[in-house]
């Protein structure tokens, strides 16, 4: 990992109400008051985000979005600006997960304009990229990788880049109970590091943090994270509760 500095996040995606996502982001905290050597981010429903911000101000805990739209302000019903995720306490948003390019139809050309709007916005992005069973089982998975993360990043400079986090997430290995083997993640984000290298540069394709996301769960967190390529995890499920996530988070101690 180098002088990479780990991120564990977690996305509660349709998960928890306000007051559910209060006491949980608060158990959270309370365990994890000792993890000194990592960064760690949940990215609760938008409805909760101001109340939770209140719970994680102070604390190692950042708060992120699980989405934005590219927009400052306007007539788009049911969308959310990043000017709002700022204003409810957001630090980071989740950009291009699997589940809205699946369900809602997003392409790499939407994930590019968010991208711009995060960037402009000083939010720290999350970047998420992954094949599905199919084009793993046809041996697309570097293609569809490099394609995600060109379209994705199209038009940026790598001083643009500088805050940018990768989220590997093997579509397949999503909620599944399948996780990637470490050597297949280890494979994946080494190539996804290489092709940062190539466009931004070395110092970039160094400093960049990219994360494992597919079934993480506190059994198998350290064989991941001691790939030297796998800076975090961007977990899903395992997040929802605050002791297991905090067993995930705290898996040195």
């Amino acid at each position: 990992m180098g002088n990479r500095r780990p991120l564990i996040a977690g996305n509660w995606k349709m998960y928890k109400t306000s007051s559910e996502a209060v006491e949980t982001a608060r158990q959270l905290v309370k365990h994890t008051a000792s993890a000194a050597d990592v960064d760690v981010m949940i990215a609760p429903p938008f409805t909760a985000l101001s109340a939770v911000s209140e719970v994680v101000k102070d604390s190692n805990v950042f708060l992120g979005a699980q989405n934005l739209f590219w927009e400052k302000e306007g007539a788009f019903t049911g969308e959310i600006s990043a000017a709002m995720l700022i204003s409810a306490g957001c630090r980071h948003v989740i950009i291009g997960h699997s589940e809205r390019r699946q369900h809602f139809g997003e392409t790499d050309e939407n994930v590019n304009k968010k991208m711009k709007s995060a960037i402009k916005n000083d939010l720290i992005p999350v970047l998420c990229v992954g094949e599905t069973e199919n084009e793993r089982e046809s041996n697309a998975t570097f293609t569809v990788l490099d394609k995600q993360l060109h379209d994705g990043l199209e038009g940026f400079s790598a001083d643009d880049l500088a805050t940018l986090v990768i989220a590997y997430e093997p579509v397949w290995a999503i909620g599944t109970g399948k996780t990637a083997t470490s050597d297949q993640a280890q494979e994946a984000h080494q190539f996804l590091r290489s092709l940062v290298d190539k466009r931004f540069g070395n110092m970039l394709a160094k400093s960049i943090r990219i994360l494992y996301g597919g079934s993480v769960k506190p059994n198998n967190i350290a064989e991941l994270m001691a790939m030297p390529d796998i800076d975090g995890a961007l977990v899903g499920g395992a997040s929802l509760n605050a002791e297991t996530f905090s067993q995930i988070i705290l898996y040195k101690e």
